[in-house]
């Protein structure tokens, strides 16, 4: 065997261990991206979960305030049936709307306001805002980790040959982004 083929042959060797090192260092930040997507899902469901809880005990205090209400309910499904980031994205602000009508009620009855299950309730809400905000930063985070590496060269190659498309940002309004939902009173 001659020189030209030892060169060849490392060349090809380098060229694969190249391949092989973008390929796994890319399906590794596309899993961090799912992980992060996996933690606001498990946040978005807590608040799924609290939702009706929160709208039974407005309900007895406010149960002509059935627009409000079925607002929120249709908001909160609306918002588990989303598929994807960006439709979640949308769903999720509609829901924050929702809750802020709600949250809204409750300065017409002094009653509610001053319930202990209520206030329980609008604190584990609050706390489930937060770690979701975090679990979006992450996740937006992630995702522009992979979407940077997907881009650079000769990632950008090796990413159209496998299929690796852009990871999408969980983004919301821009009123949702400068203004948290008041649900402090």
């Amino acid at each position: 065997m001659g020189v030209g083929i030892w060169i060849l042959i490392a060349v090809i060797l380098i060229f694969a261990l190249v391949m092989i090192a973008v390929y796994n260092g890319l399906v590794q930040k596309r899993v961090r991206c799912q992980s992060a997507w996996s933690q606001i899902d498990v946040q978005l469901k807590r608040r799924y979960d609290l939702i009706p809880n929160l709208v039974e005990t407005v309900k007895g205090y406010a149960a002509h305030e059935s627009e409000t209400l079925e607002a929120v309910i249709q908001a909160r499904n609306g918002a588990i049936d989303a598929k994807g980031v960006a439709e979640q994205a949308g769903a999720e602000n509609m829901l924050t709307g929702a809750l802020g009508k709600l949250f809204a009620l409750s300065e017409s009855y002094p009653d509610l306001k001053a319930n202990e299950n209520f206030a329980q309730m609008q604190e584990e809400l609050t706390t489930t805002e937060n770690k979701i905000a975090f679990a979006r930063q992450h996740y937006n985070d992630s995702a522009a980790v992979y979407n940077t590496a997907r881009m650079k060269f000769p990632n950008n190659i090796i990413a159209n040959m496998f299929g690796f498309g852009d990871q999408e940002y969980f983004e919301l309004e821009d009123a949702a982004q400068k203004e948290a939902p008041k649900v402090s009173f």
